[in-house]
């Protein structure tokens, strides 16, 4: 998460939406930068209206517009795959050895959620009832993203490439995609919502 205090701007680190490249390019223009632990840096919206905002307000009486990615859904779930494929060097356990993606997305379909535990939704940190973040962007469409802080912040961006994935099959059988489709129902819709969304240039 970033404030932009004089700008009364914040960036709500959505997680596996380029977050980490954005906070490595932009920290060193924001008054507060919050990127540890990970449950702070990746405060959703619900946290912020909860506990930031209103200190916000009180310090200044103003509102501060609050701005975040989002990822295609599916391409989202494949990040986080290969997120914890690479994570999983690191555990002892070694849960991820021999998991394919379509493994991985039938858990994250399934119940149980053994190896997708703790990943979310995009809906449930975007949004919190009918509120939802005041301006949300494509992770496709980066450059309006971009383009919106350059005009904000009055200076030019140029995002690094960082926590760079491996390469690996990330492809569907048709029925897996349908019930991973129907899983990530409520991020489709709110995706597709967005994408109507005219940028103001």
């Amino acid at each position: 998460m970033l404030i932009f205090w004089e700008k009364r701007l914040v960036f709500l680190a959505t997680p596996k939406a380029g977050s980490t490249a954005i906070e490595a390019s932009l920290e060193s223009l924001a008054n507060l930068s919050v990127q540890r632990p990970a449950e702070l840096k990746h405060t959703d919206l619900k946290s912020y209206r909860r506990h930031i905002e209103p200190w916000l307000h009180e310090a200044t009486g103003d509102h501060f517009t609050t701005v975040a990615l989002m990822r295609e859904p599916i391409d989202w779930l494949r990040s986080w795959y290969r997120f914890r494929l690479r994570d999983d060097i690191d555990d002892p356990d070694h849960r991820m050895v021999g998991i394919s993606f379509a493994g991985f997305a039938q858990d994250y379909s399934g119940a149980d959620r053994n190896l997708t535990a703790g990943i979310g939704a995009q809906a449930d940190f975007l949004t919190h009832g009918s509120d939802q973040v005041d301006r949300i962007f494509r992770y496709d469409q980066i450059e309006d993203f971009t383009h919106f802080l350059e005009d904000q912040l009055d200076c030019a961006i140029n995002l690094p490439r960082v926590n760079v994935p491996p390469t690996v099959d990330v492809t569907l059988d048709p029925a897996t995609e349908a019930a991973l489709r129907q899983t990530l129902a409520d991020d489709l819709a709110l995706y597709d919502q967005i994408g109507m969304v005219a940028v103001p240039t």
